[in-house]
């Protein structure tokens, strides 16, 4: 039986457990649809649970509160308050309790008088009143619409960066997880002719040489296969936390980059479906073209913002011009006054005053001046950030425009070179089978292959990230692009071994060794 000290320290191991289990329960996707998801349901689910959109509209509810607080200064403020005071000692104490002053205090013409009275209740309402600020006012106003505008702005950069960011990541993993595929099944090759050729070694077909040129190729894939899973892996965390989801947590892609029309998301379908009307489908001299011609510059947020600086720098400025012109403001005050002889008081005393308020800068030691000359180069500043931004826009733009004309190019360029490099190294392996042709031209083939899937689906993702940016390409900020956040190095693996030039069918062509590029991973091909 437990006593009482082992009882208390049993439930407090339960509080404890349950306390750190709380936040495990708070953070458990269950928004998260069940089954493999699709590029629509991510970016939904990464905007609901996105911080930096929170984030930016916590700035929009503060700008609200800066212009509520500007506005304020054009009407009226009256405020109340309300005292009590105790006197414990006083120097009129007794002054009137003679008879010198002609049987005054006889008749009680001084006990009302407030001199040395106990107790003292004053009630005080004050109201003031802005009648000319010199344009004070109207400078904050502006101020703080412009920082409205500005903050409502920001809400919608934040959103496009991140539903270009999540974009990308998707298709990463996706081409990630299309990378693990194609790795996996050309080390299953691999491994088939090492079994075709040890099968013939112990039949005394085949020399030790093809054996051991065999185990290598498939001894070398290995490494590849483990590289592309951790890539895989990093690709996925990457996206769950975009998605503010836990690490461990089992996230299935729908969209595998296999589809041959590779038809635009439907997210982005409606925004990037006239950019690519206008494109020429086969023709690379039309698509250079293309790239070349002038195409209507969006209207990009990122300027506006930019114009939004302008305007609140230039308020600025008058702000600071204002402040050395005179203030006039009407003030008035109402109080109600009781002098009880016991504690709780009757108000029938009041005193009520209204007058005006000049205030007339003379002599402040040069902040004047310098306060105009910071709002100055402030706005010469905006103004130049603002020039230098349509600019930027412009080029911005252009670049978006000539990346998707780039990518859609590249994948029309690699529509058939799957199905060719699959019928040539279906060609090579029955040519290996029948003892007509050597394992390199076989491995050869393989690569070919290999390095022809790994091409269409890069070409797949940079097509979609193409779409998503020109899609998004009003909102996003300047420079957004696919550049790979992370780079791997390619691995050096040495070449094949050559045949011996005495063999059968023998041939001194070196295996080449290809590279592809992901979004955020290198990888190398053999």
């Amino acid at each position: 039986m437990f006593s009482r000290r082992h009882r208390f320290t049993a439930l407090a191991v339960l509080g404890l457990c349950t306390a750190i289990g709380a936040p495990l329960v708070a953070q458990s996707p269950d928004e998260v649809p069940a089954g493999p998801l699709t590029l629509e349901q991510v970016l939904t689910l990464a905007e609901k649970r996105s911080e930096s959109i929170a984030i930016a509209r916590a700035a929009v509810q503060r700008a609200e509160g800066e212009q509520t607080r500007a506005r304020s200064g054009l009407y009226p403020q009256l405020s109340a308050s309300a005292s009590y005071d105790r006197a414990l000692a006083s120097e009129f104490e007794g002054l009137f309790d003679s008879t010198d002053f002609g049987g005054a205090e006889e008749d009680g013409s001084f006990e009302d008088l407030p001199f040395g009275r106990e107790n003292t209740w004053r009630v005080s309402f004050a109201l003031s009143q802005n009648l000319y600020t010199g344009g004070r006012q109207a400078a904050q106003n502006r101020i703080a619409e412009a920082g409205r505008e500005a903050a409502s702005l920001g809400v919608s950069t934040s959103r496009g960066q991140l539903l270009f960011d999540v974009t990308q990541a998707y298709y990463d993993a996706a081409l990630s997880d299309r990378l693990v595929q194609i790795a996996e099944a050309t080390r299953e090759q691999a491994d088939a002719t090492l079994r075709q050729t040890q099968a013939g070694f112990d039949a005394g077909t085949q020399p030790e040489f093809e054996l051991v040129r065999a185990r290598v190729t498939r001894d070398t894939q290995t490494p590849l296969v483990i590289r592309q899973r951790a890539n895989r892996e990093v690709a996925l965390f990457r996206l769950k936390q975009l998605l503010d989801l836990p690490q461990d947590f089992d996230l299935q892609l729908a969209d595998a980059l296999g589809d041959e029309r590779l038809s635009p998301p439907a997210t982005f379908a409606a925004s990037v479906a006239p950019f690519e009307k206008s494109l020429p489908v086969t023709d690379p001299a039309a698509l250079t073209a293309a790239a070349r011609a002038d195409i209507a510059i969006p209207d990009r947020t990122v300027v506006n913002e930019a114009a939004a600086t302008l305007r609140l720098r230039e308020a600025s400025l008058k702000l600071a011009e204002a402040q050395k012109k005179p203030q006039i403001a009407l003030n008035s005050t109402y109080s109600r006054i009781a002098y009880p002889s016991n504690f709780f008081p009757a108000f029938d005393r009041s005193n009520w005053s209204v007058g005006a308020a000049l205030n007339i800068p003379v002599l402040t030691g040069g902040r004047q001046r310098g306060d105009e000359q910071v709002a100055r180069a402030e706005l010469e500043q905006a103004r130049l950030q603002l020039r230098q931004t349509q600019e930027l826009a412009a080029l911005d733009s252009r670049s978006a425009w000539a990346e998707l004309i780039a990518a859609r190019a590249a994948w029309e360029a690699s529509a058939g070179t799957v199905q060719q490099a699959a019928r040539a190294h279906e060609i090579a392996d029955v040519r290996y089978r029948a003892g007509v042709s050597t394992q390199l031209e076989l491995s050869d083939a393989r690569l070919l292959l290999q390095q022809a899937e790994a091409n269409r689906a890069q070409a797949a993702r940079d097509l979609q990230v193409a779409r998503a940016r020109m899609a998004l390409l009003p909102d996003l900020p300047i420079g957004a692009s696919s550049t790979p956040r992370l780079q791997v190095p390619p691995q050096q693996v040495p070449p094949a071994p050559q045949p011996s030039p005495g063999l059968p069918g023998g041939s001194n062509a070196a295996i080449q060794t290809g590279g592809f590029q992901t979004g955020g991973f290198q990888a190398g091909i053999r």
